[in-house]
C-alpha cells in the first residue's frame, strides 16, 4: 500500500524574484560605499617630478612644537619670522612634522600659512610613540 503519491516528472521552475532582490540589495550597497570620483583627479601627496633622484636633495623638515614655534635648521622661531627666512632660502616645498604634544590648531595654522604663501607642504607622519 502506497501512502504518498509519487510526484510527476516535470522540472521545478526556478523562482527569480528572490535573486532579483539580492542583486538589487548588492547594487545599492556598492553604490553607497563606492566613490564616484574619476581616477584622473586623485591627489598624490608627494610630487617628486621636479627633483632629480640623482641629486638626492631631501625636502626641508619643519617641526611644529607644542607652543606653536617652528624648528628649522637648528633654529626655533615663530611662523611670521620663519616665512621670510624660507623665501630668502628659496624653499618652495617642505615636509611638516609635529611633536607629540603639538595641538591641532598650531599644526593647521602653520599648514594653512605655508600653503597660502605658495609653499607646497607635505605632512610627515611620525610614530606617536616616539617623543
Amino acid at each position: 500500500m502506497q501512502l504518498v503519491e509519487p510526484r510527476p516528472n516535470r522540472p521545478i521552475p526556478i523562482r527569480i524574484t528572490p535573486l532579483i532582490d539580492v542583486v538589487f540589495i548588492l547594487l545599492v550597497f556598492f553604490m553607497l560605499t563606492s566613490r564616484l570620483l574619476p581616477v584622473d583627479y586623485l591627489e598624490l601627496a608627494n610630487n617628486t617630478t621636479s627633483r632629480s633622484s640623482v641629486t638626492g636633495e631631501p625636502l626641508p623638515v619643519l617641526n611644529v612644537t607644542a607652543n606653536g614655534l617652528i624648528q628649522w635648521q637648528d633654529q626655533t622661531m615663530p611662523l611670521d619670522q620663519l616665512l621670510p627666512e624660507l623665501a630668502r632660502a628659496g624653499v618652495s616645498e617642505v615636509n611638516l612634522a609635529t611633536t607629540a604634544q603639538t595641538n591641532l590648531g598650531a599644526f593647521t595654522r602653520t599648514l594653512s600659512e605655508l600653503t597660502s604663501h605658495g609653499i607646497d607642504t607635505h605632512w610627515k607622519r611620525t610614530d606617536p610613540k616616539t617623543p
